[in-house]
């Protein structure tokens, strides 16, 4: 089994790897049910567009608190260099996984501001970073799917009296604020998303992903 990292007696430390393990849980349901959609975009564009736009805040969640693991043991904090690094597999593609997923989420954003059909170049870019995106976090969650769900299952059922009860409240908000704004962000661009969603697609396949 891959070390995560995620063992440690640190109130912080573990902290931070419950917020981020319950936060890519949600994120992987989020990310299935969008990818149940890609193998119908064209009858789901609507759904795949909403839920595109609406993993942006649950990335930049994931993003952050990541970042943040990674620039605490970097800069020598004695709690999270005693917990270690992840493998080191792991470590080479979190930056390929961060990475992409800005790639996947940027170029499918900005797919609303043209037409269908208008810039090919651009589509072509949402489905390579798409491909590659799906490589690297293939990798990604296996290496993560065991500790992130026993992790998430013990914060799940964490009596709310008992241990970090504040710190666990402040979790789920970061997280449930996280879906708020990608909720926002989604219903704020769908309207732009109408040129797409209302269009007749050529035949030759440019209406793949948004």
């Amino acid at each position: 089994m891959i070390n995560t990292g995620g063992v440690t007696n640190d109130p912080g430390v573990e902290g931070n790897y419950r917020l981020t393990s319950a936060n890519g849980i949600v994120l992987l349901v989020l990310l299935a049910i969008e990818g149940v959609t890609i193998l119908s975009v064209r009858a789901m564009l609507t759904l795949h567009i909403f839920l595109g736009v609406l993993l942006i805040g649950p990335v930049c969640l994931k993003t952050a608190s990541t970042l943040y693991r990674f620039a605490r043991y970097y800069q020598g904090a004695r709690s999270y260099r005693e917990n270690g690094p992840p493998h080191w597999l792991l470590r080479v593609l979190g930056p390929l996984v961060v990475l992409t997923s800005l790639a996947v989420l940027g170029t499918g954003v900005a797919l609303l501001a043209v037409r269908p059909n208008e810039d090919s170049a651009l589509l072509t870019a949402h489905q390579g970073s798409f491909i590659a995106w799906v490589i690297v976090m293939c990798v990604h969650v296996l290496g993560h799917i065991r500790t992130a769900s026993v992790t998430t299952w013990r914060e799940i059922r964490s009596p709310a009296g008992t241990g970090d009860a504040r710190g666990r409240q402040i979790r789920f908000g970061l997280i449930a604020l996280a879906l708020f704004a990608g909720v926002a962000a989604a219903t704020a661009l769908l309207p732009a998303a109408s040129p797409w969603t209302n269009a007749h697609f050529a035949p030759h396949g440019h209406s793949a992903h948004r």
